[in-house]
């Protein structure tokens, strides 16, 4: 098989396809995608031999928007005998290289949900088998493949591999966290999953540390401005609606009643700039270029709200005005844009300046 593996949030396999069609052709790579209206993932197939492999090497995976992972396909092994389902997987991947980690999986679909429990059981004797074949490792050893095995029923698995330095580094493409209870809305995990997702772990105490000055856009009941004081921050909080209490009595939050696109801050001391304000993705785009040319932030998340049909078109759309007015700022902007887990008929996007980065560094 010459294929890649895209796994993706149900709904969006279409531009999931688009995308990584578009994506391979920009690299002269060739084929076409296999779609499943609500499944969970899409294959695309390549024309050229060794492609796949190729592409899970040298396409950056966090430029994919609607990707949460991207592999190898080199088996689908359908059929299998419940009493001995891992003899076939041991011997169709005797030729893999050694493997570093294991992920058993299946798709984020309410039909697959009864099949995690299987992959959660399966995943030791599955392990142990490999280790003991030589095809994955007991040491820790860095940028080994992964080693896939994505199940569609108990009787079929799909296996492949991915490239650590270039996948998702979360079973499925999901961070797996926890909702705070005295957080005042759900909300607050697209906020933390986005910092998981764009911000590198390493970065965290230079880029979201305490006394840092922030500004949330849209902010009520105040699930975003939630992530931000518990990293200390000192937030300006703009929406003509009610705050939580329990925000408030932090003494972190200055809460602004007024129109989120309207108001601007009086000084330049404002690091983090947030906003998950419901409206037309133009109109949420040229505010947040505003923002950076009139040197008010130094970085951003946002959301953008897609439209029922033509979404991969209007993203890309999108992000191109927010690339060419951000180029006529400064060239060290980067954008970043993925479809969160958390998120629904939306993309969240990061902007950063890498200058103002390298200024953060300690002397």
């Amino acid at each position: 098989m010459n294929n890649l593996l895209i796994y993706c949030r149900p709904g969006f396999e279409k531009e999931a396809a688009a995308e990584i069609t578009e994506r391979a052709s920009n690299m002269q790579c060739y084929g076409f995608a296999r779609v499943k209206d609500d499944s969970g993932y899409v294959t695309f197939e390549l024309y050229e031999e060794g492609q796949a492999d190729l592409l899970a090497r040298k396409l950056p995976f966090r430029e994919l928007i609607f990707a949460r992972q991207m592999l190898v396909l080199t088996h689908d092994l359908a059929d299998l005998d419940q009493g001995d389902r891992i003899r076939p997987i041991v011997e169709a991947c005797r030729d893999y290289a050694i493997c570093g980690d294991l992920r058993v999986e299946t798709a984020d679909t309410n039909e697959a949900k009864e099949l995690s429990a299987f992959c959660r059981k399966f995943t030791v004797p599955l392990r142990q088998a490999l280790r003991s074949n030589e095809i994955l490792t007991n040491k820790e050893t860095p940028n080994r493949p992964v080693f896939h095995a994505f199940f569609l029923a108990t009787d079929h698995v799909q296996l492949g591999y991915s490239y650590s330095f270039n996948n998702s580094e979360f079973h499925m493409g999901i961070p797996r966290l926890r909702f705070p209870s005295d957080a005042p809305s759900r909300s607050t995990l697209k906020l933390e999953e986005a910092f998981h997702v764009f911000v590198p772990k390493e970065e965290w105490d230079l880029r979201l540390t305490s006394g840092m000055k922030a500004v949330d856009l849209g902010a009520c009941p105040g699930g975003w401005t939630y992530q931000l004081v518990r990293r200390g921050m000192m937030v300006t909080a703009v929406d003509n609606g009610q705050m939580a209490d329990s925000l408030m009595e932090t003494g972190q939050v200055k809460h602004l009643r007024d129109d989120g696109f309207m108001w601007k801050p009086s000084r330049k001391n404002t690091y983090w700039l947030v906003c998950d304000m419901v409206d037309k993705p133009a109109r949420v785009v040229h505010m947040i270029a505003d923002w950076f040319q009139d040197g008010l932030c130094q970085e951003a998340i946002f959301n953008l709200k897609l439209p029922m049909k033509k979404r991969f078109v209007e993203c890309e759309h999108n992000l191109d005005v927010l690339r060419a007015r951000l180029a006529e700022i400064d060239p060290g902007f980067i954008i970043q844009a993925k479809q969160l887990y958390h998120d629904r008929e939306e993309i969240t996007v990061h902007v950063y300046n890498r200058y103002a980065i390298s200024k953060l560094q300690p002397a």
